[in-house]
């Protein structure tokens, strides 16, 4: 990937919890690919995990907020006031990734239509045996509950329920949207 000092928005989506260091690695990688971060924004949606936390986000409130921010970035990119380095929240070294043990599992519902393993943005799911999954590979996305037309993707209640205590304190008030320039 070549930026050819093109300009980018840099966008980070989370589950009312926290993005840590996302937009200052996702600068870091763009900038070393030739592109020109120009600003930033941080939006609240329902945790993909976890549901409860963020439930109905982005809501109408969400909505009119991230369309102030995109007028925002638009008259500024127009104006030509562009900063010359986009300060950003997060730290160095990058906080480190241990993964998420809660991988999703097909039941007995599962019919192997594939499409679980067809819509897997880390292919962890084998398209001729889509009732199993690579833990290795899984990101915990689960974009394949998500799709999966049987229902029968499922995560551990046990660890799910373990998870929503654990994040209770910080995923029960209502973070806000964030626009850096």
């Amino acid at each position: 990937m070549r930026g050819n000092k093109a300009q980018a928005v840099l966008i980070t989506v989370y589950g009312n919890r926290a993005y840590e260091d996302t937009l200052a690695e996702l600068k870091d990688t763009l900038t070393d690919a030739g592109f020109s971060c120009t600003a930033a924004v941080a939006a609240v949606a329902e945790h993909s995990i976890m549901r409860r936390f963020a439930a109905g986000r982005p809501d109408a409130q969400d909505a009119q907020e991230l369309a102030a921010f995109a007028e925002t970035i638009r008259s500024r990119l127009q104006s030509g006031k562009i900063p010359a380095e986009l300060d950003l929240p997060g730290s160095q070294p990058y906080r480190e990734y241990g993964g998420v043990p809660m991988k999703p599992q097909a039941g007995k519902a599962c019919t192997r239509c594939g499409l679980c393993a067809e819509q897997c943005p880390a292919g962890a799911i084998h398209i001729s045996n889509p009732a199993k999954t690579d833990a290795r590979l899984c990101i915990s996305c689960m974009r394949c509950i998500a799709v999966c037309p049987s229902r029968a993707r499922k995560v551990s209640r046990i660890l799910l329920a373990a998870g929503s205590l654990k994040l209770k304190n910080a995923c029960s008030k209502r973070k806000s949207n964030e626009l850096f320039l």
